[in-house]
């Protein structure tokens, strides 16, 4: 399961491990199927006992009497032209924050693993096989408009973004049916027995208002789900629009009768009274901004910025504050992505020559400053990545596959080539031009061809971000040493996003954040029938029969263990098909700030810095700080 749109697509996934609650009797199981005595629950745990028990004040990691008020600043890239949640997967570009208008039927809890308890739902119920689930509203939720959050809201949502967000869709689509059962209760069928996540999966559903989306807005006209809009959105949850600028700017406020403020997942949190994004084009311009005391807030992505650009008085005066926070809630990869939905990228070799043509350590060395380290897996950073040759569990699952992934993974280690030096780079070349002749190049005249019809290969390397564009002008030498003809090109945000939602790019760079327990969401990475899904995460194109088989055995996974040895098998097939040339991670995440914040201490250690979720504005710092 992906990380929760509440929590930090908020993008952490569920592990399929025995459930930490009490198993229902066969008994107890045939009166939940007739809808009779269902064993009600204040939380949902996949991975080991609930933490806090019924009732509990508060999450351990909030102040519960940290003050309301204040402004946090802080930078959103590109531009948006969209307040709809459930098409943004499709159409147009959505603004940053506006998931949370609304709340979910379940909250994460950020000290725990893929536990989440009641906030629009007060209780839950599903029966030993987790084919349903039940969930109880709670009388007292209600929308910005004082109408109260219904069972009709719920199943509305389900709906419609089944039918208008294509991975979301996928997401939900082991959900059949879902009706009202009750006065405020819901139950979900499921397709089938034994997805042990799915009862969390439909927790994490944003409900949306369908009195509202079925209405008319100002001027008459009747509202459409289906499309993007600029209007103002109905909500339910902490904050609600307040202003914005379409493509500059968007201000949140906090809602001060909001429903929700004093249910214990939400005490302590959602503390300022106002949240404010600020959109640039380009990063080095909203470095210089943050300088200005323009924000307040920012991520630092570059390993160079990091490195030289925070040098200015603010930082020694410690009126600005670098801190890196250790990312322990998940993983992943991040990547070249070829498309192999493209006759080019068809044949694994072309692919695997790609990875033998990149010199990862001399761009550490020129671009990096050092800071990185190779991604070796698709789950790096979690005990889920594959390594050395596979033993146990794991080796089991794959002799199940053994005739359709390739023979080298049971016999050899997945490295990534490596350079850095003349000689290195001079074999890895080597090596790279190797498997082009055994996939039907040669070169001709310095270019690249198909041998068969002297075709030359062209590739496309495509951008949306500046920063992006140097690495790939970095990559791009090696490539033509190898006769390859590279063309590199930077579009705006929405013709990236158009391009890519019509799979029409030969290299792109992509990323999958990947949980401490994944699951049902591997389908709409990697599965064939996501390939040609528009709005998909499978960016390779992906179509291949292990790699589903594989996601099956994660998600069915009866426990912990075999959750783990299925997911090393699938991250082996993945890498030993080089669908991608992997890039680098650093394991932290680096943040800039002005000094006027204040946060729990400890922070949640699943949530890294938590920001502004459970911070809030100190007056007395900000006073030391400076004026804005």
């Amino acid at each position: 399961m992906s990380l929760t749109r509440r929590s930090l697509l908020r993008g952490t996934a569920l592990a399929l491990s025995a459930p930490a609650f009490a198993s229902l009797s066969p008994l107890s199981r045939a009166a939940f199927a007739q809808g009779a005595n269902p064993n009600w629950r204040h939380g949902l745990s996949l991975f080991g006992d609930l933490k806090y028990p019924a009732n509990f004040p508060h999450y351990d990691y909030v102040n519960p009497k940290a003050p309301k008020g204040g402004t946090a600043r802080m930078v959103a890239f590109g531009t948006f032209d969209n307040f709809n949640i459930v098409v943004s997967g499709v159409k147009g570009s959505i603004g940053m924050g506006v998931d949370q208008l609304y709340d979910t039927l379940m909250a994460p809890a950020l000290d725990e693993v893929s536990t989440e308890y009641g906030l629009l739902a007060e209780a839950v119920s599903f029966p030993e096989d987790f084919s349903s689930v039940i969930y109880r509203l709670r009388a007292e939720a209600k929308w910005h408009d004082g109408k109260p959050v219904t069972p009709a809201d719920v199943i509305f949502s389900l709906e419609a973004f089944k039918k208008n967000h294509p991975q979301l869709s996928a997401y939900y689509r082991h959900v059949t049916e879902a009706k009202q059962t009750g006065e405020r209760e819901i139950t979900f069928t499921f397709d089938q027995p034994g997805n042990r996540e799915l009862p969390q999966i439909v927790g994490q559903l944003n409900v949306m208002p369908k009195h509202w989306w079925e209405g008319t807005d100002e001027q008459g006209r009747k509202r459409d789900i289906s499309q993007t809009t600029l209007e103002k959105p109905l909500g339910c949850g902490a904050y609600r629009i307040k202003d914005f600028t379409a493509g500059r700017t968007i201000s949140y406020e906090r809602v001060a009768n909001y429903w929700g403020q004093k249910v214990n997942v939400n005490v302590g949190r959602d503390n300022f009274a106002e949240l404010r994004y600020e959109y640039f084009r380009d990063s080095t311009v909203a470095l210089e901004a943050f300088k200005a005391d323009q924000i307040d807030w920012r991520n630092e992505n570059s390993a160079k910025n990091w490195a030289t650009a925070y040098d200015f008085p603010a930082v020694p005066a410690k009126r600005v504050l670098l801190e890196e926070f250790e990312i322990r809630n998940s993983g992943g990869m991040q990547a070249f992505v070829m498309n192999t939905r493209r006759e080019k990228f068809a044949d694994a070799r072309v692919r695997r020559a790609f990875n033998f043509a990149f010199d990862f350590e001399e761009m550490n060395k020129q671009i990096f400053f050092g800071q990185y380290k190779r991604i070796s897996s698709f789950f790096q950073g979690t005990e889920l990545a594959s390594s050395g040759l596979p033993q146990g569990d794991e080796l089991a699952i794959l002799e199940k596959v053994r005739g359709k992934v390739p023979a080298e993974l049971f016999t050899t280690a997945y490295t990534n080539p490596v350079g850095g030096n003349p000689e290195a780079v001079r074999n890895n070349l080597r090596e790279a031009l190797r498997l082009l002749k055994d996939a039907g190049y040669e070169v001709k005249d310095k270019k690249l061809v198909k041998a068969s019809s002297g075709e030359p290969f062209k590739c496309e390397f495509l951008a949306s971000d500046p920063n992006t564009e140097r690495f790939f002008l970095f990559y791009k030498p090696s490539l033509e040493r190898l006769g390859v003809e590279v063309n590199v090109r930077t579009v705006d945000d929405a013709q990236f996003e158009n391009r890519l939602r019509q799979w029409d790019f030969d290299v792109i760079t992509g990323s999958w954040g990947q949980s401490l327990s994944p699951g049902n969401e591997q389908r709409g990475f990697w599965s064939t029938q996501a390939a040609d899904q528009p709005g998909s995460r499978n960016l390779p194109g992906i179509k291949n029969e292990a790699v589903d088989a594989l996601i099956d055995r994660v998600i069915f996974a009866k426990n912990r263990e075999e959750l783990v040895a299925a997911t090393k098998a699938l991250d082996r097939v993945l890498l030993w098909n080089y669908y991608v040339v992997p890039q680098w991670t650093y394991g932290k995440v680096r943040t800039a700030r002005w000094d006027r914040f204040s946060h729990p201490d400890p922070l949640p250690k699943y949530g890294l810095s938590a920001f502004p979720t459970v911070w809030w504005f100190d007056a007395d710092k900000a006073a030391k700080a400076g004026s804005r």
